[in-house]
């Protein structure tokens, strides 16, 4: 089941169902688009036509911020007990690779995240194969460099391809490569920075509440202030003028 958040298709799920979901595809090699999509992605959608409309070709958008988990149970009365946060989904997907000895592919973030990622992978999930890593180029691949991505990718046989490019950019890669990668491609963004011990997650009673943005913006004031200044202004702001539709 699908819900519109602003013109975003957000699936009503949870970490079990979502897990699942994308490890059955992970079995059959099947190309699969899921982003853990929170406030700022979906203003992103909202403020830009193209990505929305990328961004709804996935198969699975999950609410990743406790906001738009509650704007789904505002605007559609879904229920839902929790949010479906990118680093848990990923460490739940990785958990039920471990048991099916699938195999990983790493794509995006720095040399050095993935080498931490990477071991701390091999560590907590044996049973994991790492299929392969690619660091963020930083910049567009050329054409012929993504053929060669591509290539790579799916001679390797990886089961999961893990994205880490950051909000919007890795949306917009998973889905135009939907049909084109032969595996599930989640883009999870920050788990890359958690899950190699960069960077501290916020304690669980601000993720609970909706603070997590606080927690970001305290570390990184001077890149995500004008960030979380407009999109959560604008986040509200939508979420009265929808509520207000609705009645």
């Amino acid at each position: 089941m699908k819900v519109d958040i602003f013109g975003v298709n957000y699936t009503v799920t949870d970490y079990e169902k979502a897990s699942k979901l994308i490890i059955e595809n992970a079995k059959g090699f099947q190309s699969f688009g899921v982003s853990a999509l929170a406030v700022h992605g979906l203003i992103e959608c909202y403020n830009n036509l193209d990505l929305k409309e990328k961004v709804n070709k996935l198969q699975l958008v999950v609410p990743d911020g406790q906001p738009v988990r509650w704007a789904m149970n505002t605007l559609h009365k879904v229920g839902l007990k929790d949010r479906v946060y990118g680093p848990t989904l990923t460490l739940e997907v990785l958990k039920l690779a471990n048991d099916e000895g699938l195999s990983v592919y790493l794509y995006g973030s720095k040399e050095s995240t993935l080498s931490k990622f990477t071991a701390n992978i091999n560590l907590w999930f044996p049973n994991i194969k790492i299929a392969g890593v690619h660091p963020d180029r930083f910049r567009n691949a050329t054409a012929e460099e993504d053929i060669a991505d591509i290539s790579k990718i799916n001679q390797s046989k990886a089961n999961i391809v893990l994205v880490g490019r950051g909000c919007p950019r890795q949306e917009i890669w998973v889905s135009d490569h939907l049909n084109k990668i032969n595996a599930p491609m989640m883009a999870v963004g920050a788990a890359f920075d958690f899950h190699a011990g960069i960077l501290p997650q916020a304690p669980p009673w601000m993720q609970n509440n909706g603070l997590e943005w606080l927690f970001r913006l305290i570390q990184e004031p001077g890149r995500l202030w004008k960030r979380y200044l407009f999109t959560n202004s604008k986040f509200i702001f939508l979420l009265i003028k929808y509520k207000l539709k609705k009645r």
